[in-house]
């Protein structure tokens, strides 16, 4: 999406430096900058029509206001004059509701930013100016303006801005079921009746089209180019697979990823929140910054382990690099341990302390025979729902918020979910598996035997002390 922009600026210096930086802005077309608060009403008036359209009758639904030719974004220096600063802003706010505005000011405080928040404001950039902060603010106001354009009457194709629920799948190492994992939420946020994007940014090494059998000439690669990604330019991209999913495929070429850089990731991100409801994204267990990008930007990262001390060591070597890369906190993690079984040492209440973060509440079981035949053939898609992988992740995806329709609880299709224990789903239960969303239960956590490793004085695990992932209080 091409943002326009509108500055207002009395200041001839601040001007020059303002009108440089939004030169620098990707997706930019910043307008020339005027000089008073006279001038910008009256560009805003002459961009909208609305001077020559009479007014609806008071208290009514009149006409939409003409927002097409408006700028998404209006900067507005302090020393505007001859109206003031915050008047002038809430005088644009009231007149022209679709533009987004932020208040350039040397004062950023608290009580400025209340006052600029209650003329309408939508964001405040500090002098002296900033590259990233200004690409920031103008960024969350272009998105806020875009979605209250499409409820104006504005173009349907036009993006709204996030709006979908973006979840991440990071593997903590190679081969603990990132890809099965995210196939299968996608998979059950489609069956709530929600539409549903999963994208392959495991860039160098993604398996995706292998689960489910695609093949398909489009990748990630083809829009980390394009400027503006426009809907017909996202679904030329996007595969519309038979199962209802959109997907969005890793390059056949591994090398090609490096193409896919932070800010192609962040457009593509963008782009497909603005379309789907929900955006799962397989991450894969490499850091790059395409992932690292999506990861920052999710509603929920969740992170894949198996209950072994190599994975678990590997989940804590990934959270501490997000901490230190300022992509996201521990405590914002979600973790879930895949193929857990009752007799496993390491038990989630453990891999929780070692990592720091905050634990699904499901469990995977170990059940590899369920899932042989379909990784197989391709057919993800085909997994029993009988199958208790199935059956937790799909109470995962439940649990994270993707699935909030009975329809999506009724197992595979739309065949209803049995609501009677059968044999097999006693025995997983027994063996410490999550009831699958047929039984409408919330999986527990096996017990299981205590952490033995490393243990001292008893059990060490709980007097905080030091086990095979190092210092617990370090996660």
């Amino acid at each position: 999406m091409t943002i326009r922009i509108l500055p207002a600026v009395g200041d001839p210096d601040a001007a020059r430096i303002v009108s440089s930086l939004l030169s620098q802005l990707p997706d930019a077309e910043p307008a020339p900058v005027v000089g008073d608060s006279t001038a910008l009403l009256g560009a805003l008036a002459e961009a909208s029509g609305a001077g020559a359209r009479p007014a609806g009758p008071t208290g009514g639904r009149g006409p939409a206001p003409a927002v097409e030719g408006l700028p998404e974004v209006v900067l507005v220096h302090e020393r505007i004059g001859p109206l003031p600063a915050l008047e002038l802003i809430r005088e644009v706010a009231l007149r022209f509701p679709a533009v987004g505005v932020v208040l350039i000011t040397t004062d950023a405080g608290p009580a400025l930013f209340s006052a600029a928040m209650d003329a309408g404001a939508r964001g405040i950039v500090g002098l002296p100016l900033g590259y990233e902060e200004l690409a920031a603010r103008v960024q969350a106001a272009a998105q806020w303006s875009a979605g209250v354009r499409v409820h104006l009457g504005g173009s349907p194709d036009a993006a709204p801005g996030p709006a979908g629920t973006l979840v991440t799948v990071t593997g903590a190492k190679g081969g603990v079921g990132t890809t099965v994992t995210a196939v299968q939420l996608a998979l059950a946020a489609h069956a709530a009746g929600r539409r549903v994007a999963l994208v392959d940014m495991d860039l160098q090494s993604g398996d995706v089209a292998s689960y489910l059998d695609v093949q398909f000439r489009r990748s990630l690669v083809d829009l980390a180019g394009i400027e503006d990604i426009s809907v017909r330019v996202l679904q030329d991209a996007v595969h519309d697979h038979h199962t209802g999913l959109g997907l969005l495929l890793a390059p056949e070429e591994g090398e090609r990823g490096e193409e896919v850089d932070d800010r192609a990731a962040r457009q593509i991100v963008t782009a497909l929140r603005s379309r789907y409801e929900v955006v799962v994204i397989d991450c894969g267990s490499q850091m790059q910054s395409a992932n690292a990008a999506a990861v920052e930007l999710a509603d929920v990262a969740l992170l894949v382990t198996t209950p072994d001390v190599v994975a678990v060591r590997a989940a804590k070597r990934q959270v501490r690099l997000w901490d230190r890369l300022q992509i996201r906190k521990a405590a914002d993690t979600t973790t879930l341990v895949n193929r857990l079984t009752r007799s496993t040492e390491i038990q989630p209440p453990l891999v929780a302390k070692a990592t720091g973060t905050q634990m699904a509440r499901t469990a995977v079981p170990a059940a590899f025979k369920e899932l042989q035949p379909c990784v197989d053939a391709g057919r993800m898609q085909d997994l029993d729902a009988r199958s208790t992988i199935k059956q937790a992740l799909w109470a995962l995806a439940a649990e994270l918020g993707l699935v909030d329709s009975p329809a999506a609880r009724q197992g595979r299709g739309g065949q209803r979910g049995r609501t009677a224990l059968t044999g097999r789903k006693r025995k997983a239960i027994t063996a410490g598996a999550a009831p699958g969303p047929g039984t409408g239960q919330v999986p527990a956590q096996a017990p299981g035997p205590g952490p033995r490793f490393g243990a001292r004085r008893g059990s060490s695990a709980a007097a905080g002390g030091t086990g095979p992932f190092g210092p617990y209080e370090e996660g």
